[in-house]
């Protein structure tokens, strides 16, 4: 059914990138719109990794307008150095300086929370945010959703729903009729990410990436601060027929940060790279914690008529998820205004969009990628890091480059109608 009125009233689950893109776009095409944002979290989740933003998200980026100040708040990483126990680099790649065909290190990277900071500063004043507040239920009616709450925000009718409440989205569950868990994908990689106080990188702009057996591997990444600071990073990797390590690091993530922190000071203790006991220190002493998985969301649908799965939680993807839910939330709020607010056409057409291209991203190979590059033995180790050497010192990483540079090859985008957008004024 169509809505025909120019404010619709919008319900936006989860307070992140995705959701903040979604709600600046959908205000330039629809001012009077009303939009509800609740979080579970007692504020905007700030923590976390660097991320980076890739394919038609730059563009994007550019339409918003904020290119010049994600680019001022980029990590101002040059690109990553392979390292042996002692520090010393055998195999460097650096970043591209093109924004078409990208490295490891993007030529936007930065970190989540800072992101997030830009993306949700231009609509703070725009939006009602409630915290500490989330979906329980909701019914779909003709033309409206009936939308019930956890924890004491009164129930409501609106035009549309979003889901943007992450990885573990409990509307998913209720849209799909089964426990969230079941479209998740676990890629087996486990992760922590804190701030260490100290310049470990001797003010070096090349990132660290150090491994050792049993697929264990230490990041040390640069931080702007002018303090002088360190990203690091503790990962750890299992193929999916070790299912006792798996069970065993998932526990500790659901457990919560210091179960997951004694995981990593036992896998940690003995591994041989030089600055180890001095980083593990340190993460016991950060203020900045955050534990995760990579995993992917592989939903066979991402809208059920006024109901719609928004960034991870219709398809969270390592490595691109960022620059997926940049392109969500501008392509739903895109579809809407093209649909003229027709919300279960627009939705339709979004899907239509979102869905293929996401899954383009999640080919098998992606599966095994972060195994390959973290191998479990000695031999694999030694496998791996004298193709990395080899790569490197043959320039082959380089020639490749340059030969897809002049072929006009670029990183896969997605392709977006022209979308009606009102001239901004001012």
């Amino acid at each position: 059914m169509s809505t025909s009125s120019s404010s619709p009233n919008v319900l936006i689950s989860g307070y992140g990138i995705a959701s903040s893109v979604f709600a600046s776009t959908l205000l330039r095409a629809y001012p009077n719109a009303t939009i509800t944002i609740v979080e579970r979290d007692p504020s905007m989740r700030l923590t976390g990794a660097s991320v980076d933003i890739r394919s038609s998200a730059v563009d994007i980026i550019k339409w918003m307008n904020l290119e010049k100040e994600i680019r001022s708040k980029t990590t101002k990483e040059e690109g990553v150095e392979f390292v042996d126990e002692s520090g010393k680099s055998f195999a460097t790649w650096l970043a591209t300086g093109n924004t078409d065909i990208q490295t490891m290190t993007s030529e936007y990277e930065i970190f989540r929370g800072d992101l997030a900071r830009i993306f949700a500063r231009g609509i703070e004043d725009k939006v009602e945010l409630v915290f500490s507040e989330s979906v329980a239920s909701y019914e779909q009616q003709e033309d409206k959703v009936f939308v019930t709450f956890s924890n004491g925000k009164e129930a409501q009718e609106y035009d549309l729903v979003v889901a943007a409440d992450g990885l573990a989205s409990k509307i998913r569950g209720m849209m799909l009729g089964v426990p969230p868990s079941e479209h998740i994908h676990d890629e087996g990689v486990y992760a922590s990410f804190f701030v260490i106080e100290k310049d470990l990188l001797n003010g070096s702009k090349l990132a660290k990436w150090y491994n050792t057996t049993e697929g264990r591997a230490i990041f040390l990444r640069p931080d702007p601060d002018p303090r002088g600071r360190t990203r690091g990073h503790f990962m750890n990797s299992a193929w999916p027929s070790d299912i006792a390590t798996r069970q065993k690091i998932t526990t500790a993530l659901r457990e919560g940060n210091e179960s997951y922190m004694r995981l990593v000071e036992e896998s940690f203790s003995s591994c041989p790279y030089h600055q180890t006991a001095e980083i593990l220190e340190a993460m016991r002493t950060t203020p900045d914690f955050y534990c995760s998985r990579f995993a992917q969301v592989r939903a066979p649908k991402i809208q059920d008529g006024r109901v719609v799965l928004l960034g991870d939680a219709g398809y969270a993807t390592p490595g691109i998820g960022t620059s997926l839910a940049i392109m969500g939330g501008h392509i739903l709020a895109g579809e809407l205004l093209r649909h003229n607010l027709d919300i279960c056409a627009a939705t339709k057409a979004y899907e239509e969009l979102m869905l293929p291209f996401a899954k383009s991203q999640q080919g098998t190979l992606g599966d095994y990628a972060m195994q390959m590059l973290n191998p479990q033995s000695a031999w694999g180790l030694w496998i791996r890091n004298t193709i990395l050497w080899a790569l490197v010192a043959a320039k082959i990483d380089k020639i490749a480059l340059w030969i897809a540079g002049k072929l006009g090859v670029k990183e896969p985008k997605i392709k977006m109608p022209v979308y009606p957008w009102p001239e901004v004024k001012g």
